[in-house]
């Protein structure tokens, strides 16, 4: 312990005396004349601590290896470089025969520099050199397999963009002593990742932005952060073929299926078979569908509002086919429902009523009593008795044809009745017809919008 205090407090005069000098221009002799400073690997190199180490990061993306949606993850690939300076190490050029040597990581002092959103370790592999030049600089170059933490936001999907961070500081060392600076512009970074990037996946890189996390405490107390914002965009045309034109044709089916006449059993195990073809088909393409807890993509309320109309179609077709069937059965059609029906919603899906005079069966009724009441009249006292025999008869006559009609106009109320609960049936027909025709366009209009604005961006 004493020897180290005494080796820091000399430590400038020290740096200050070494003097890299060359026996030959070669790497041994150079490799010699630096042992004396490998001894320091374990201080950071600075003449002056009370000065701070540089550092500049700048990284190369090289492949994004994907997205992890329910775990909200980024895995990327890339090639990470950071520069500093070794106060304590500097040569001639001339003298030396090289301006750079690589020479083992081991014999250096190195920073700890980390990712503050990496998850998981770091799988590439190793690289046990780096580059020392001879004004001291250092270049430490290494691959990285980032599994990253993102907060990943997929109401768009398949058209989503991601904009993920990676924040670089050190670990340990607060800002009075190591500070993270960016060594290439974005523009660059972004340009070279997209001319040599190997995969061309799913995801498609956008641009690399960079930023300094600026802290305002003056003490210093504070870790210095260098944070970098890679945006990338899902490739949707797969799930544009797999998913959505599918489903748009299935839904386009069942549209046209309302062209069948509603009264045959034909129609109703048509759209059963659409239902089942349709949840097999979401069963199918249940692997591309994201998982996340986090907000419930679009397409997933697409196909669920997709299926419920397929499901309302199917249980109207029931409703209508009954009303259709049985219609002769039932009573008067309610005065709420002819309003509601037959007046508002047959005029919003042009299908007005057809305008009848309005019958009383009772008034009609008391009409025929009445009216058979009053042929009979008063009795007749006077002629003879072949006379009253015929008035008898044609009274009776009478009698029997005012049955008859009473008994015709009955049934011709009934079948108004029957026409209009028919009527019925064909506006709550036309009605789901038009809601379909609304759903289909807007989905349309919906898709075209969220596709233009993600390719804008």
């Amino acid at each position: 312990m004493n020897t180290v205090v005494i080796l820091l407090l000399l430590l400038p005069a020290f740096c200050d005396a070494i003097e890299v000098n060359c026996s030959q221009p070669d790497q041994p002799s150079l490799l010699a004349a630096l042992s004396p400073a490998f001894d320091l690997n374990a201080i950071r190199p600075v003449e002056n601590q009370l000065t701070y180490t540089n550092i500049s990061v700048y990284f190369t993306l090289y492949g994004i290896l994907g997205v992890d949606e329910k775990s909200q993850l980024l895995i990327t690939y890339i090639w990470l470089n950071y520069w500093w300076k070794n106060e304590y190490i500097s040569w001639d050029a001339v003298q030396c025969g090289t301006d750079k040597i690589s020479l083992p990581k081991e014999k250096f002092w190195l920073p700890d520099i980390v990712i503050n959103e990496f998850m998981e370790e770091n799988k590439a592999p190793s690289v046990p050199y780096l580059y020392l030049f001879n004004d001291g600089k250092i270049k430490d170059a290494f691959p990285v397999r980032v599994v990253s933490s993102c907060n990943l936001n997929i109401y768009t999907f398949p058209f989503d963009i991601q904009n993920c961070s990676l924040t670089f500081n050190s670990y340990i060392y607060y800002a009075t002593e190591i500070r993270v600076f960016l060594d290439r512009e974005a523009d660059m970074i972004t340009e070279f990742s997209k001319e040599v990037m190997t995969t061309r996946g799913e995801w498609e890189l956008m641009d690399i932005t960079a930023k300094k996390l600026v802290n305002d405490d003056e003490s210093g107390l504070y870790v210095d952060m260098l944070a970098f914002y890679i945006r990338v965009r899902r490739r949707a045309t797969m799930y544009v073929v797999n998913l959505l034109l599918p489903s748009c044709f299935l839904i386009t089916v069942d549209l046209f299926s309302f062209l069948l006449p509603p009264e045959s059993t034909d129609r109703s195990s048509f759209k059963m078979t659409l239902i089942l073809g349709y949840t097999v088909f979401l069963l199918i393409m249940n692997d591309l569908l994201p998982v996340t807890g986090n907000t419930i993509p679009l397409i997933n309320v697409f196909f669920s509002l997709c299926l419920a109309l397929m499901v309302a179609s199917l249980l109207e077709t029931i409703l209508v086919t009954n009303l259709l069937s049985n219609s002769p059965d039932f009573s008067p059609v309610p005065r709420w429902i002819r309003i509601l029906v037959l007046n508002f919603l047959g005029c919003l899906v042009c299908m007005p009523r057809k305008t009848e005079k309005p019958k009383n069966s009772e008034k009609r009724k008391m009409s025929v009593v009445a009216k058979m009441k009053s042929d009979e009249g008063p009795p007749v006292t006077g002629g003879s008795a072949e006379e009253d025999e015929a008035v008898t008869e044609l009274k009776s006559l009478s009698r029997v044809l005012q049955a008859i009609r009473c008994e015709v106009e009955q049934q011709q109320e009934g079948q108004q009745s029957s026409e209009e609960w028919n009527q019925v049936g064909f506006i709550i027909d036309r009605l789901l017809f038009g809601l379909y025709i609304v759903f289909i366009s807007v989905s349309f209009i919906t898709i075209i919008i969220v596709w233009i604005n993600s390719y804008n961006q």
